[in-house]
């Protein structure tokens, strides 16, 4: 198992133009289930390729296990990497396929037999063995691919999109089989992806990106409830969190008027001293929304709109409303509410649920005073 450290990584392709990659400083811990997370086009791909040594390195210094690896051929970095593609060879066995990159580096077939059956057997493909991958569902040939890589026995273990190509139900189930075989493993693996249903439940840590830098990088629960500026606040959630420009109250104590109100008790007197009289974004998670002011507290917040969609999803039902300002926003709320199209409701939601960032910056503005949703910080392997 292994630390990787990325030192002020930068990829800038041809030396000119944008940097893909900007500045990214991260610390992969021994056994820790990082994930890359963020939209097309921010870097995280470009990062993982470079420590996986598929990319060169333009600036920085990329470590594994200590050893500096900028210009380590990607062989002899002691990774192993699974595609968005399985990559699988069609006219071989199972078995083959696992087998094939010991193989060619010249493993003992001692060796070989015992690393495949090994890996076969905690991947339940024991069975499967003597099967081409014509004959495999797409979750077979993904546990294939992540098997080849597991015969390996690397130190770090790279995900690139794996889940992609799969169904909705294959997706679920393949990426619990991910989750069962980091903690089987523990082995340092590093995830790439665009999907936050992945990140939340996979990683021990992760890394959001934009525009080819780092955004934040914490626990999943950490980063969902303390996100570091806008873009995670939005990226970060399902549906994204609510965000509304708004001028600060004179006296600092509330933000906006007419259609969106808002308390902002939990932050101090001396921080709102500087922006009263200027305009502020505030933030409110669709979970925090409610129909009755009795859930929400006295002391809350209240958005007033006009219904323009209902989504009833079974658990729950999303109701999407569009204020007097043009401004949309959207509720979860329970499953058997009544709301209707054209129907003008208020949501109201506690002071505690409420985010506050700069305009210019779209930076978070630290809460002095109730922490938001508190809870128990996240084990390094779950």
């Amino acid at each position: 198992m292994a630390v990787v450290q990325l030192d002020s990584i930068c990829k800038r392709y041809g030396g000119v133009g944008p940097v893909a990659v900007d500045n990214v400083n991260i610390t992969i811990a021994d056994g820790e289930f990082m994930v890359l997370l963020g939209p097309s086009g921010c870097g995280k791909s470009t990062t993982l390729r470079m420590i996986a040594g598929l990319e060169d390195i333009s600036s920085g210094t990329l470590s594994i296990d200590g050893r500096v690896v900028n210009d380590v051929p990607a062989k002899d970095r002691d990774i192993a990497m699974v595609f968005q593609s399985y990559a699988l060879y069609p006219h071989m066995s199972v078995a083959d396929n696992l087998a094939f990159g010991l193989k060619r580096r010249r493993v003992p077939t001692a060796d070989i037999d015992r690393r495949v059956k090994e890996a076969a057997q905690i991947l339940g493909l024991s069975q499967l063995l003597d099967r081409k991958p014509h004959a495999l569902s797409g979750g077979q040939r993904q546990r294939v691919a992540l098997g080849r890589a597991m015969v390996r026995e690397p130190m770090v273990f790279l995900f690139d999109e794996p889940l992609s190509n799969l169904d909705a139900a294959l997706r679920v189930n393949t990426r619990n089989e991910l989750i069962r075989q980091h903690h089987r493993l523990a082995s340092t693996m590093i995830y790439v992806t665009h999907d936050q249903v992945e990140a939340m439940t996979m990683g021990t840590r992760i890394c959001v990106m934009n525009g080819g830098k780092v955004a934040q990088v914490g626990a999943p629960l950490d980063v969902y409830w303390q996100p570091a500026d806008t873009f995670v606040a939005r990226f970060l959630g399902s549906p994204p969190m609510n965000l509304f420009t708004l001028p600060v109250a004179s006296n600092g104590a509330e933000i906006g008027g007419g259609p969106v109100l808002g308390p902002l008790s939990r932050w101090r007197e001396a921080t709102l001293a500087k922006l009263a009289g200027q305009e502020a974004i505030l933030g409110v998670r669709a979970e925090d929304l409610h129909l009755s002011r009795e859930a929400a507290g006295a002391a809350g917040g209240t958005i007033r709109g006009r219904v323009f969609a209902v989504e009833p999803l079974g658990a729950e039902t999303l109701v999407a409303v569009e204020t007097d300002g043009g401004v949309e926003c959207t509720a979860r709320l329970p499953r058997d509410v009544a709301a209707r199209v054209d129907e003008v409701i208020d949501l109201h939601f506690a002071a505690s649920a409420t985010y506050l960032f700069d305009k210019a910056s779209g930076k978070a503005i630290p809460a002095d005073g109730e922490t938001h949703r508190p809870h128990a910080p996240r084990g390094a392997l779950q």
